[in-house]
């Protein structure tokens, strides 16, 4: 059965728009290349712009195990790579694909140029080490940025127009597909080390908390680990409620619950014995310097909130802002009952921990009083499984 090519490239076209990473895209290509088109093998070089050279990144059919991936590696003189990178191609045959057959037509039947025959004589000598009859270049805007390496047909027969001029179409989307694929990923590398930075500085904020605080020696990577074993077991329960970028959030903002304590006098944090109204309002005072110190950080507008209002409770009873019920933020409501589990099982100045049994009864008891109910009930659940 004939390939519909017009059919089978707009098939493509669609494919690359949702693909993000330039090894997929081209593993893609190349496979419908073998498979499709009926071809022995078919081999990608890409411009790998920090080595400044052209690496077989990937390669299909009957050449995948005799060529290595990145085995083969062109610099930008190699004769093969020179020969499109100065548009030899189009000089000579007025078109870009070049296949062996018109290649070697060339060299005999056309006067050319002492130079451009050698460059020829050399970029098929190149071809023939990697088995290819066609060579298709892929440029963005003027640059080459890859070369595909097609072998024989698998029947024999040699390529039809259509098949030619399908696999030129090919490429010059593939350029862009490949370019946007490679910003992508750039811009993937780019935020990973971002976020990486903004973790270390997180991570560097807790220890000047645990610095300040004594109490919170442990508490914070306690709490984090709490709060994301009850925000994974919400969404167990329902995954329209959890999202990755809500874990993001709550695992940012149950590292940062306690950063508001570093505006707190030392003297108060580390008070053993029972602080005195004034002491005790002054550590309710937290939550809002945590939030104001992140506040100018827009990127963690949802994690601030569960800063702010981790000490709300349902009944109204909490701070800053005396929330109730469903006004008080999942996120918060999350960090409260793994704040509080941890406080509950810890030793304080003034009083000791309770045991593990004790603290989940008082979670339990202090349901829709002081922690939102359906947090508890997946912190229930938790803990009659063992997992907390």
């Amino acid at each position: 059965m004939p390939i519909d090519f017009k059919k089978e490239l707009e098939n493509a076209a669609r494919s690359m728009i949702l693909v993000h990473d330039p090894d997929v895209l081209i593993k893609t290509i190349i496979r419908a290349l073998v498979d499709k088109a009926g071809i022995e093998h078919a081999s990608v070089l890409l411009y790998d712009p920090k080595r400044q050279t052209y690496v077989l990144s990937l390669s299909g059919g009957s050449l995948e195990n005799k060529v290595p991936i990145g085995f083969a590696s062109l610099d930008k003189d190699d004769p093969l790579i020179r020969f499109f990178r100065e548009r030899n191609n189009r000089i000579l045959f007025k078109k870009d694909i070049l296949t062996l057959d018109s290649a070697e037509k060339a060299l005999k039947n056309q006067v050319l140029t002492s130079r451009a025959k050698s460059l020829l004589n050399d970029a098929l000598y190149q071809a023939r080490l990697l088995e290819t009859v066609v060579c298709i270049p892929s440029y963005f805007r003027e640059d080459l940025l890859c070369l595909f390496l097609l072998g024989k047909k698998t029947n024999g027969k040699a390529f039809l127009c259509a098949e030619l001029d399908f696999f030129s179409a090919l490429a010059s989307n593939m350029a862009m597909a490949i370019r946007n694929a490679q910003l992508f990923k750039d811009l993937e590398i780019e935020l990973n080390k971002k976020h990486q930075l903004f973790m270390r500085t997180t991570i560097a904020l807790v220890a000047a908390i645990e610095a300040k605080d004594n109490y919170t020696h442990g508490h914070t990577t306690r709490v984090t680990n709490f709060s994301l074993q009850i925000a994974k077991r919400l969404k167990n329960k329902n995954k329209k409620m959890i999202n990755e970028k809500f874990l993001e959030s709550l695992h940012i903002a149950s590292l940062l619950h306690d950063v508001g304590k570093i505006g707190i006098p030392e003297n108060i944090l580390n008070k053993r014995s029972a602080l005195t109204v004034g002491e005790r309002n002054r550590i309710k005072e937290h939550p809002l310097i945590g939030a104001t110190i992140l506040k100018p950080i827009k990127e963690l507008e949802e994690s601030i909130v569960g800063i702010k209002y981790h000490h709300e409770r349902p009944d109204g009873s909490g701070y800053p802002e005396g929330l109730k019920g469903e006004e008080i933020p999942l996120i918060a409501s999350i960090i409260s009952v793994a704040d509080s589990f941890d406080a509950m099982t810890t030793d304080r100045p003034y009083r000791p921990a309770l045991y593990r049994d004790e603290a989940v009864k008082e979670i339990a008891k202090l349901s829709n009083l002081q922690f939102s109910p359906l947090v508890t009930e997946a912190f229930m659940e938790l803990c009659l499984e063992g997992t907390l």
